[in-house]
């Protein structure tokens, strides 16, 4: 039995001072790996955290706040830059491209205003970080190395709660699995109320880490004088939590603890122990730092200030994506208002629980797979294992775990209709270069960010991709011509769209498109081979398929054709499956590498696809 016993650590208050005019505030986060709102301070009785409780009861807590991203390295980009990544062609797990010229990581700003900015340890961005972020960024950097009198701005992440640690063994746990909350998607098995309750004893470890953080601002007597805030970096690091941009994924907490020598700068609804629902999220959070340390956030920023001296009105929305996570391509987006969830899935033909090597580590994902193919799951549960619906709306007022879509129920209409119109003016806002495929858009990028790219309309014409990838995912019938004429427009990736939308409504429209697939194959864009090939090879018939393959095998050459696309074509021989066989030899006899390509991309995820092939094809 755990106790709830007060630890030594005294987390009181400083003693009040007033602050001089020009005083300005130290700043210190303590973030963790893969947390979700599972503080016993935020309402989570089977949770342990006395001391982060305590932390919470001087604070307040954003409860509906959201990663924006439910993976770790797009969420750290969101965090980083202030802007939503699939605007950054950043969105891609474990990727790296560059921000425009004119910008900076936020710490930049900080450490021009006079701040010693430290960050212990993870980055862990899909960004090449420019000159001059960090004061010191390793396990060493530390608020106590600055010059004396500096205010400063300090990072300590704890990755105890990671989701590798979820499933480290042995383990003996402490919290008890008889009494885990199973959520309603998965089964309730003894593996799975292992990890859960496993997860839920790591976070106490936590809890006991970040109470060293804050016993080191008292010893120092510092207190007092440091705005202090809390955040996991995405939800739990369960399967279906991690990497899925529904409240799961997405909700975190984030509690601002504001001394009282600084209170001018918390917003008028700031109080100790106070649960605010106000709609946050981590691409608020650089905005936030600079507002509280007096800056004004520069213009390209997609975020907005909760708190501090340029605190913006209350967002009506959040906004949450998905692409690639590790070596498998997605692409949702999602919004949320107070109260739903909305949920666009840009590729519905794909499932949701696409394999990937590193999740299949854990116990829950094996049982949750076996029993789907052993026919033992009910429809909440077996829903992760099929393809997607092209629309989901939640009410999380109702369903907390998300499993009752209401987009099509007639009394809906009008909350998905608004949702629905709500993400298409955010897409356009940001100029969302996610939706080009990953190879396409760092081809059109050249030597650019794909961030300047994107908003070079002669270069991205951001409405007519738009239009064109809610057509091909709407999965509605009788749009064959229309998917036809994107399939020749002079857009590659209107062409892309076009073929993916065939592929996504499978056999009998491809077998209506055949002569403009056959055509797609030879198109200039890799991209829009691969989509033509993976919709012909799947379900092209024999003649279909050896024309596939002629266009598809050369593609998945990482040597030749780089990274990306290889990714892109080896997922879709992935998808043909046995029938790719006679080609697997061929294929298995690339190199596994781009030599040019981000270390992950290079060494990992190529590999990963490889294997996989020649387990399930070859």
């Amino acid at each position: 039995m755990i106790t709830r016993r007060a630890f030594s650590t005294s987390l009181a208050a400083a003693p009040l001072v007033r602050s001089a005019p020009e005083s300005r505030p130290n700043i210190v986060w303590v973030t963790c790996e893969d947390t979700g709102p599972h503080l016993h301070a935020c309402g989570d009785d089977y949770s342990v955290t006395p001391n982060l409780d305590r932390l919470c009861a001087r604070s307040t807590t954003y409860m509906n706040a959201w990663s924006n991203a439910p993976v770790c390295a797009p969420a750290r980009t969101t965090i980083i830059s202030g802007m939503y990544p699939p605007a950054l062609g950043a969105e891609h797990m474990r990727s790296m491209t560059k921000l425009a010229p004119d910008m900076k990581m936020f710490p930049g700003y900080l450490r021009e205003a006079g701040y010693y900015c430290t960050n212990n340890v993870k980055e862990d961005y899909n960004l090449e970080k420019p000159e001059g972020t960090w004061d010191a960024s390793s396990r060493e950097a530390h608020f106590r190395k600055r010059a004396s009198g500096q205010p400063f701005f300090s990072v300590f992440n704890f990755t105890i709660t990671h989701e590798s640690q979820i499933r480290t063994r042995p383990h003996t746990l402490v919290h008890d699995p008889a009494k885990v909350r199973v959520p309603a998607y998965h089964p309730d098995t003894p593996e799975v109320r292992h990890d859960w309750a496993q997860y839920y004893d790591n976070i106490t470890t936590m809890d006991r880490q970040a109470a060293g953080i804050l016993s080191q601002l008292e010893q120092d007597g510092l207190a007092g004088d440091t705005i202090v805030c809390f955040f996991g970096d995405h939800g739990s690091g369960m399967p279906r939590n991690k990497r899925w941009p529904y409240n799961s994924g997405l909700n975190v907490n984030i509690t601002v603890h504001i001394p009282e020598k600084f209170r001018h700068l918390a917003p008028k609804d700031y109080a100790a122990g106070a649960k605010n629902n106000r709609l946050v999220g981590f691409v608020d959070l650089a905005p936030t730092v600079l507002s509280l340390a007096g800056i004004a956030a520069p213009a390209y920023y997609q975020g907005q200030a909760f708190m501090g001296r340029h605190e913006a009105a209350p967002r009506s929305y959040s906004f949450g994506f998905r692409g690639r996570m590790d070596e498998r391509y997605d692409c949702v987006r999602t919004v949320r208002d107070q109260r739903y969830v909305y949920v666009r899935n840009y590729m519905p033909h794909k499932i949701y629980g696409q394999h990937l090597n590193y999740m299949w580590e854990t116990p829950t994902t094996r049982v949750w797979e076996q029993m789907y193919k052993e026919g033992k799951l009910n429809a909440a549960q077996r829903k992760f294992w099929e393809p997607k619906p092209a629309e989901e709306l939640y009410d999380l007022t109702a369903d907390r775990d998300e499993v009752n879509d209401l987009a099509s129920s007639a009394a809906h209409k009008d909350v998905v209709a608004r949702l629905r119109k709500a993400l298409r003016e955010h897409e356009l806002k940001i100029k969302d270069v996610g939706l080009l495929p990953e190879s396409e858009f760092h081809a059109r990028a050249g030597g650019d960010a794909p961030y300047t790219m994107g908003h070079d309309p002669k270069r991205y014409d951001a409405a007519r991709i738009l239009d064109a990838a809610e057509l091909a995912a709407s999965l509605k019938p009788g749009v064959t011509a229309a998917l036809e004429k994107l399939m020749k427009d002079p857009d590659s990736g209107l062409r892309y769209w076009g073929a993916m939308g065939v592929l996504m409504r499978g056999a009998a429209e491809v077998s209506k498109a055949h002569t403009a697939l056959a055509d797609a194959l030879k198109d200039e864009c890799p991209s829009v081979r691969i989509a033509a090939a993976e919709a012909l090879g799947r379900f092209g018939g024999d003649t279909g398929l050896d024309a596939a393959m002629k266009a598809l095998v050369p593609l998945c050459d990482p040597a030749s054709n780089g990274a990306y696309t290889a990714m892109q074509a080896l997922n879709a021989v992935d998808s043909i499956g046995a029938k790719a066989k006679p080609w697997a030899a061929q294929i298995l006899a690339f190199a596994d590498a781009d030599a040019k390509a981000p270390q992950r991309v290079r060494t990992e995820y190529i590999k990963r696809l490889r294997e996989h092939i020649q387990a399930t094809v070859a």
